[in-house]
């Protein structure tokens, strides 16, 4: 394609015209598809990093809550049989894995999808000028 000097619109031909609009919605595409694809990858790295770190804590927040239940199964063995302690302090780790497993399903259903959002709004704000011009 030839790319003519910046003219005023008013002097340009019907096929110069629409050579220009080709040339300038296929540039506007390309630049927001590049957005999108930096969006997206910013976003995931962020969420790697995020996740890597959270599964570090969760393996030692695991061995603390190990050695937590050992002691309070050590603890009601004062007053109760190591059996029947065993038995309580299980039960209610059940219970309590089962309240925060629910808790976690609700907000996870919550959850929006990773979107690039700042690329789509500047798509709707492109598509919203182009409209605005269309009908002049």
């Amino acid at each position: 394609m030839t790319h003519a000097a910046p003219h005023d619109p008013d002097d340009l031909s019907t096929p110069q015209l629409l050579e220009r609009l080709t040339d300038q919605v296929s540039t506007l595409v390309k630049q927001e598809v590049q957005h999108a694809t930096a969006e997206v990858k910013q976003k995931g790295a962020r969420l790697g990093v995020g996740i890597g770190i959270s599964g570090a804590g969760a393996v030692v927040a695991l061995y603390g809550l190990g050695a937590l239940v050992a002691c309070a199964i050590l603890a009601l063995t004062l007053v109760l049989d190591a059996w029947l302690a065993a038995l309580i302090i299980g039960a209610a780790l059940v219970v309590l894995g089962a309240l925060m497993g629910l808790f976690g399903a609700q907000r996870a259903r919550k959850a929006v999808p990773p979107v690039p959002q700042e690329t789509l709004n500047s798509v709707q704000r492109d598509v919203q000028t182009v409209k605005e011009n269309l009908k002049r």
